[in-house]
């Protein structure tokens, strides 16, 4: 049986802690800035919410022997951030890429059917492109994903998901993706986040 997750959301339509992700999805959907993370416990949402978001997100798992001041020396905060979520792997598949200082969101995609780790590359390319685009070539950006930056480096996705008529949008953008790659060139640096000492990556869903 599934642990009851109990979600803390301070930036949204409605602040405050919901009980399902659906509650929790209805007051951040469509609110550019939306900040939110999930908790296994009524006492830990409740302790979060009484504090602020980069608090929340800057406390992974396992508790870093460095000092926060330190950490946030290391982050390189004018960055881009990207992250994927999947419901069911596959499954229901969207992925984000946010302001990495200040959680803004700046572009957002979501798919029938997927797995996290194509959603993870194609944030990825998505993020090189947009930065392209608005002629930020430098920005680094910032993933979670060792197996996206492998096939971010290779140009090419390995995965087992079925092609058919839920898939074939997601594929069309894989193919557009990879040619893309094959095309263009970058210099914008691809940092792995630390998670085990930095907390969440700011792109994160909050459904962990």
């Amino acid at each position: 049986m599934a642990k009851k997750k109990y979600y803390v959301v301070w930036e949204g339509h409605e602040t405050g802690i919901f009980n399902s992700w659906a509650d929790c999805e209805a007051q951040i959907k469509g609110y550019p800035q939306a900040k939110y993370k999930s908790y296994t416990s009524l006492s830990a949402a409740q302790e979060a919410l009484a504090g602020n978001y980069w608090a929340a997100v800057g406390s992974g798992k396992k508790k870093s022997s460095k000092p926060s001041a330190e950490i946030e020396k290391e982050v390189v905060w004018h960055s881009l951030s990207v992250d994927a979520a999947c419901s069911g792997n596959p499954g229901v598949m969207e992925y984000q890429g946010v302001d990495t200082q200040t959680g803004r969101r700046i572009f957002h995609q979501k798919f029938a059917l997927g797995t996290n780790n194509i959603g993870e590359f194609l944030a990825l390319v998505h993020g090189l492109a947009y930065l392209q685009k608005e002629e930020l070539s430098n920005l680094p950006i910032y993933t979670d994903s060792r197996t996206a930056m492998s096939w971010l480096r290779n140009k090419k996705v390995k995965t087992n998901l079925v092609q058919n008529a839920r898939t074939k949008q997601l594929f069309v953008l894989i193919q557009r993706a990879e040619n893309w790659l094959k095309n263009n060139s970058y210099k914008n640096p691809i940092l792995k986040w630390d998670t085990e000492n930095w907390g969440e990556i700011p792109a994160d869903f909050g459904r962990k």
